[in-house]
């Protein structure tokens, strides 16, 4: 199941450098450590420097009796300088063995950060694969929102959830939302339950002489670390297709599946309707996770088959599924462009609602603007806590002025640009950047070029970056 590597008990004295000293590999080639930490504006321990990973092959079993989750991760990266040392971000487990191109590697941990120390430097442009065997109780890490990720246990498993931060819980990586790779996630389970994943399932087989499953799930195109997902517990499983043969799976706990029906039987109709809005699908197969309530405290968009607890509303719905193209495919380069993720989603609601005999998208606008949308007068208010590209701290990157003013400068782009062409910077915008990143500054240029002769000064100034309420001209 995993691979063999030798453990080395012993520390080197490269090992025992500091993450960004200089350490020479053999064969006199130099090379410099990379960076702990991508400097990211809210969460700068996130992710690591020095490399760009390409895909990730996670093995992992789950007893669920003892909460014991056995891993080997083969990481597959390529140095983007020599590398004497580079780090992945992994919290809590056990670290039983490492290797670098099947060769045993010394390794340090200082929290989050696994500082790996290869024999030799790892040359610049160099593909290389690190295998990483781990193992322990992963842990549920609380947001600085107050909200849990990482490791869930709910009544019959447990849940990977993984944004902002939460995926170095359960696996360890490169995490940060700026830089995506592909994935094979092959997780063995006691019998009788089942693990579901992102992509698509290649193999579904009986191990350990009937006394586990084991299931193989596929994502062909980049995701980022905080999308990967893994549900394990007892599920109804569904398999359908859209209309144009895009397979759809979705597995719902037995407890919430009477409540699930008739809501997630609108998939394939939100589908056909976000592509029509929002341009081709970008993967190869979509569906949902539907736990039990209260199993988490939120909706997540992971990619292919966004999670809910409990059985969603048809806005949340669209809302998570506005998201595959909105953050999934087009993935913001920081957290600081949360919003680009949110504003587009709860934009994707506005226009649901105005095609489908609801309120229309100015309608809505109007009432967040007067402060008569939600029923608690603080919750108006507080859309303009702060501009929706510029949260004031990492605990509040998932706060109203993320989502709904978010969509408000959607909405103030629609208003002088009008239908035809907002449609086109929509698409456009989802066409440009998939499977990629982009951030605030992406959008903005992006938007500039796609109305020429318009002046956007005044929506970027009041609306996306102002301070306080702006005055509605």
């Amino acid at each position: 199941m995993s691979r063999s590597v030798r453990l080395v008990p012993t520390v080197t004295a490269c090992a025992l450098a500091l993450v960004l000293t200089a350490c020479g590999g053999t064969g006199g080639v130099p090379g410099t450590a990379g960076s702990a930490g991508v400097a990211d504006p809210y969460f700068p321990k996130a992710g690591n420097g020095g490399y760009d990973v390409t895909h990730y092959a996670l093995t992992l079993a789950y007893a669920t009796d003892t909460h014991h989750l056995t891993g080997t991760a083969e990481i597959t990266a390529r140095a983007t300088h020599n590398l004497s040392a580079f780090d992945l971000d992994l919290k809590g487990m056990k670290v039983d063995a490492l290797a670098v191109d099947g060769k045993s590697a010394s390794w340090t941990r200082s929290g989050q950060e696994l500082a790996v120390h290869p024999r030799s430097t790892v040359r610049q442009g160099k593909t290389f694969r690190t295998t990483v065997r781990y193992s322990g109780t992963p842990e549920t890490i609380t947001d600085p929102d107050g909200s849990d990720e990482g490791w869930v246990r709910t009544a019959d498993g447990a849940l990977a959830l993984g944004e902002p931060t939460g995926s170095m819980a359960w696996f360890p990586g490169n995490d940060h939302p700026s830089d995506k790779a592909t994935y094979d996630i092959t997780i063995t389970v006691p019998k009788g339950l089942q693990a579901v994943s992102n992509g698509e399932l290649s193999t579904e087989r009986t191990t350990d002489a009937g006394r586990t499953t084991t299931y193989t799930w596929r994502t062909a195109h980049p995701m980022a670390t905080y999308l990967a997902t893994v549900a394990i517990g007892h599920y109804d499983i569904t398999r359908t297709t859209t209309k144009n043969g895009l397979p759809v799976y979705v597995a719902v706990d037995p407890e919430e599946a009477a409540a699930s029906r008739r809501v997630l039987a609108k998939i394939p109709e939100i589908m056909e309707w976000e592509e029509y809005n929002f341009g081709p699908y970008p993967f190869d197969s979509a569906g949902a996770i539907v736990d039990r309530r209260g199993d988490a405290g939120y909706a997540l968009e992971t990619q292919t088959r966004p999670f809910f607890p409990g059985a969603p509303d048809t806005a949340t719905l669209v809302h998570e599924l506005a998201h595959q193209w909105y953050g999934d495919s087009v993935t913001p380069k920081t957290w600081r462009d949360m919003w680009l993720n949110e504003g587009f989603a709860t934009y994707a609601e506005w226009l649901w609602s105005e095609d489908h005999d609801g309120d229309t998208a100015q309608q809505t606008f109007d009432a967040l603007y007067k402060g008569t949308y939600f029923d608690d007068q603080s919750d108006d208010e507080a859309i303009w806590a702060f501009p929706p590209a510029r949260p004031t701290s990492a605990a509040h990157i998932s706060d109203s002025p993320v989502y709904e003013r978010g969509a408000m400068v959607l909405h103030k782009i629609r208003e002088t640009v009008g239908d035809a062409r907002f449609y086109d910077i929509l698409q456009g915008w989802a066409a440009a950047h998939r499977y990629g990143n982009a951030n605030t500054a992406d959008f903005t240029a992006y938007v500039e070029k796609m109305a020429p002769g318009k002046d956007f000064t005044g929506i970027w100034k009041a609306w996306l970056y102002g301070n306080g309420k702006p005055a509605r001209p």
